[in-house]
This record gives C-alpha cells, sequence and structure tokens, in this order.
C-alpha cells in the first residue's frame, strides 16, 4: 500500500514497468521511463539545494516533464506547488512570493513573460528552464538552467526505485495548491501525502479504475480535479492522458482516438461536449462532473449521448480534495443531489452550534477524516475560519479534531442524499474556477478609471455564473469601458474577465456594516443573462 503519493509511480514501475503511464499527442510513455525521469528530476533538485518542506513551483502546460517535476520534487521530500498556466505575470509571483518558492519550473518562452516579476521574488534561487537553453536571458540574483542541462542522467537510475535517502511521512506536506479567496489574493491550501493518497485510492474504488483504463487530463493540475485524474490513474497502474485541448471537438477526437475510458470536466465544458457526435467513444467506461452543479439539459443529453457511460457527479473542495459522489444508479431517483460522502470521509450537515440538521434543514457541509488538509500556508486568519474542531464524538477524548468547514449550505434528503443550496460568502464560480471579486477589482481600481467598482457573480446558463463589474466613474469623467475591459484582458486569464460592465452614475449601495451591498447588486443583475440558451 503507497503510503507517499511518488509511491504509485515506483510500484507500478516495479510491477508492470513497460505498461504505459502517460500519452500524448500518441507517444506512449512506460512506467518505467516516468520513474527515471521522477528520480532523476529528484536528484538534480537535491543537487541544485532543496531541501525537505522546501517549495518548487512548476508553471508548465501538460506535458511530461510537468509531471516529472512535480512527483520529482515529492520524491525528493519538498512540495511541489502546480500554477494554473493561464495565469498573468503578477498572480504568479504572489504566489511564488507567498509560498516563499526555491525552484522554479517553466519554459523559456513563460520566462521571458515573468522577467519582471521574479526580482521582486527574495527566497526565489532557481529556475529551471524547458526549451533553448543557450538563449537563457540573465537575471540578477537568480541562478538559471537548463531542464536538459540539469544532470538528469535518466539512463543511469533504476526504474523501480525512487531516489533515496530522503526522508518522508505520510502526514508531510506534499503540495501546494492555489485557489481563491472571498477576499484578497488566492491562498494556498496544503495538502499532506495522506490527503493526496488516500483521495485517489477513495475516489478510484468507486469509480472502479483499472490499469487497463486510459483516463484523460484536460483540466489543469492546478485544480485539484485536474491534479486528482493523474494520481487516480497511478493509484491503480492506468494510464493518464496528457490534452492541452483547444476546441471541444479536440477533445471528442481524443476520446476517440486514445481509446479514453475515463473523462472528467466541469459544467460548461460538459455543456460543449454534450452537443457533439461521441460515436467514437465505444470504449468511454465513465464520466464524472465537478467544480458546480451539471444543468438538467446537458446532462439528459450526454446519457442520450453516451447510453453506455456511467455518469458521476460530484462535488469537492481543494480543502478536503473531493467530498461527496452519486452514484449513477441515483441519477433518476435523485435529481439535483451530489449525493453521499466519498469512501473513507464523513459529510456532515451542521448547524452554526455545531448540532446536526435534521432531514431538510439547511446547514453548513462539513467534511472529516483523512482528506481535510493540513490549512491555509502562511495563514493563520483564514485557517481559523475554515478548520475548525468538532463538537467531541465521545466523552473520553481528549483531543479535538479538526474538520473542514466549506462555506457551502446544503440540505440532506430522509436517505442521507445531500443537495447543495447556496454559498455563504462571496465568492464566484464560473467555468469550474472560484473566483475572488477582490483580485478583480484590485486590478480594476488600478486602472484609475473608476471611482467605486464591485464584481459579482450573475446567473449564466453555461458558465454556472457570469462575472459583472458594477462600476461608477470618478467625479466629471466617463467611464471608458473599452478601456477598462482592454486593461483586464492584459492582467486577468479569461476565465476572470468581466463578461459585463454596468456604469451606474450614483454611488454603490452599502449594507449597515458600510461595506458594499453584494448582494443587492447580484440580484439586480440576475437578469442579465436570462435570455441566453444554452
Amino acid at each position: 500500500m503507497a503510503q507517499l503519493i511518488h509511491d504509485f509511480i515506483f510500484r507500478s514501475a516495479q510491477r508492470t514497468p513497460d505498461a504505459p503511464a502517460l500519452s500524448q499527442h500518441g507517444l506512449p510513455r512506460s512506467y518505467a521511463d516516468l520513474a527515471r525521469s521522477v528520480s532523476a528530476a529528484a536528484s538534480a533538485f537535491k543537487h541544485l539545494g532543496l531541501a525537505r518542506g522546501e517549495r518548487l513551483a512548476v508553471y508548465l502546460e501538460k506535458r511530461e516533464e510537468t509531471v516529472a517535476a512535480m512527483f520529482g520534487a515529492a520524491t525528493a521530500g519538498a512540495v511541489f506547488v502546480p500554477i494554473n498556466p493561464l495565469l498573468k505575470p503578477g498572480q504568479v509571483g504572489h504566489i511564488l512570493n507567498d509560498c516563499n518558492v526555491r525552484i522554479l519550473v517553466t519554459s523559456s518562452e513563460r520566462l521571458t513573460q515573468l522577467q519582471g516579476v521574479l526580482q521582486a521574488c527574495p527566497d526565489l534561487q532557481t529556475v529551471i528552464v524547458l526549451g533553448n537553453g543557450s538563449a537563457l536571458p540573465t537575471i540578477l540574483g537568480l541562478r538559471l538552467v537548463s531542464w536538459d542541462d540539469c544532470n538528469l542522467a535518466i539512463n543511469a537510475i533504476p526504474a523501480d526505485t525512487a531516489a533515496s535517502g530522503y526522508r518522508a511521512i505520510d502526514g508531510d506536506m506534499a503540495a501546494i495548491l492555489y485557489t481563491s479567496g472571498s477576499t484578497g489574493k488566492p491562498k494556498g491550501v496544503v495538502l499532506s501525502h495522506r490527503n493526496m493518497v488516500t483521495g485517489a485510492q477513495s475516489v478510484s474504488s468507486y469509480l472502479e479504475n483499472q490499469a487497463q483504463d486510459r483516463i484523460l487530463c484536460v483540466l489543469p493540475f492546478s485544480f485539484d480535479y485536474g491534479l486528482s485524474q493523474l494520481t487516480t490513474a497511478f493509484a491503480v497502474g492506468a494510464c493518464a492522458v496528457l490534452m492541452n485541448h483547444l476546441l471541444a471537438r479536440d477533445i471528442i477526437d481524443c476520446v476517440a482516438n486514445e481509446g479514453i475510458t475515463g473523462l472528467a470536466a466541469v459544467p460548461p465544458l460538459w455543456m460543449q461536449l454534450s452537443q457533439r457526435d461521441w460515436s467514437g467513444a465505444s470504449r468511454l467506461r465513465y464520466i464524472t462532473n465537478s467544480g458546480g452543479a451539471m444543468p438538467h439539459s446537458t446532462l439528459t443529453a450526454l446519457r442520450r449521448a453516451l447510453p453506455q457511460t456511467r455518469i458521476y457527479l460530484m462535488y469537492g473542495l481543494t480543502e478536503a480534495f473531493r467530498s461527496t459522489y452519486l452514484d449513477p444508479t441515483q441519477l433518476d431517483a435523485r435529481p439535483g443531489s451530489i449525493g453521499k460522502a466519498i469512501p473513507n470521509a464523513e459529510v456532515l450537515v451542521l448547524r452554526p452550534d455545531g448540532t446536526q440538521c435534521a432531514p431538510g434543514e439547511h446547514g453548513e457541509l462539513v467534511h472529516r477524516g483523512a482528506l481535510v488538509a493540513l490549512g491555509y500556508w502562511n495563514d493563520i486568519a483564514k485557517t481559523s475560519e475554515r478548520f475548525k474542531p468538532l463538537p467531541a464524538r465521545a466523552p473520553g477524548l481528549t483531543l479535538t479534531e479538526l474538520a473542514v468547514w466549506s462555506g457551502d449550505t446544503v440540505r440532506s434528503d430522509d436517505d442521507g442524499y445531500l443537495y447543495f443550496v447556496g454559498r455563504f460568502d462571496d465568492m464566484i464560480k464560473t467555468s469550474g474556477y472560484r473566483v475572488s471579486p477582490t483580485e478583480i477589482e484590485e486590478v480594476v481600481y488600478g486602472t484609475g478609471l473608476v471611482a467605486e467598482a464591485a464584481a459579482v457573480g450573475v446567473p449564466h446558463p453555461a458558465l454556472g455564473q457570469a462575472i459583472a463589474l458594477v462600476a461608477t466613474a470618478p467625479d466629471g469623467d466617463t467611464l471608458e469601458t473599452a478601456a477598462l475591459l482592454a486593461a483586464c484582458k492584459l492582467a486577468l486569464p479569461g476565465f476572470m474577465q468581466p463578461a459585463w460592465v454596468d456604469v451606474r452614475t450614483q454611488p454603490l449601495p452599502r449594507n449597515p456594516n458600510g461595506k458594499i451591498d453584494r448582494p443587492l447588486l447580484a440580484a439586480d443583475l440576475a437578469h442579465v443573462f436570462a435570455d441566453l440558451r444554452c
């Protein structure tokens, strides 16, 4: 039984060395090859001074080197930090600073974009660059080395052994995944080896994954749901097929050409895929949805297009990696349900005082068990808000148990099936991403084009929520909407772009505490996308 997340790879390399671990563009890489790459990366990282528990960030699209760098860092006893390749330089700089990254792995093209922020990262010592090593720039105070020149002696390392001498236990940090909060910059969720191993084993058990599976990875590895596709594949010795998709039809083609058996996506992508011809997906055994509720019309279309494919509707939060799933046999009997707790987890519906809600009563979803993360990196206040002790479950227990309080309101039916009601905070959930309104507003205010601004989420038939920006112009000025949107486009990734700008002439409404009344603004704009059809 694997204890550390990278053990999955080395166990398969020992048992089935020739089995495919990765595939991209039709080119497979065996578990033996991947194990060598991971071991070589771990040795190189140690040689470059990466110490136990230190952070290594990976800012790359999905490719073999991305996987080798992440699991190589874990093998070296360090912590990997996957950064969404869609993020802009300022956002990348925040992550590098926030978790004190020592080594960054990126491409030569991305390094060019980052030059303006890297010198403001005092803990960063080394950048490992994929691409043209002969044309590396000079960045004051940083050691720049080529991935190819990093002494990655792949052929000299046994395929079935991890790099030796790197002490770690399953309670140690393995990864930090950054997720937006309701206020301020993204916060880093710290995951242990135990969190990730238990999560992979739990999910792969109810999906009935097996070594013959070919799981398509279309979501970013910085997203817990995307990273889970890798870990569940590796947990059973299956093949993870890497894809940086551009269009829905590319995914359909890949499913057919690669013989995909498992596919995970978020609702906006499923809406696109549900309108496609799936006649070539004869091997697709299951699909999964998370990151938001799948519209009933989309679910119906997918069931019609894929009558032999099992559909799993799931709910999760980065702070617990995965929480619930609905068994495919319950789709008709439990419409709208997010299911029950996954294996080796308990999900509770609690009142503010910690007591259990009755069936039908609204309460907060609280997750307990081995998947509960280690908190938010370097943020005591936020950790205390979300990770709180449960009431004693037995009178003789003298230590409190920490659970993760999701901030989501749910209810259960008489049989214990859960139904999502809404969020407590102001988070915007769009295209499967959780977006901080404050992060958008900081960019907007930085333009100098507005006097006041508030970003809110409003219902959208394809995105779940779309981002609406309510703003007023400085006194005596006219708000230049085109210039404002252009500035957002430069500073924010696509999924954080405002889809609607509402320019107002009066100050934005306040609540009794003097804060901008976001719920009122969201209610005012709830009709904006009501006439759209998927």
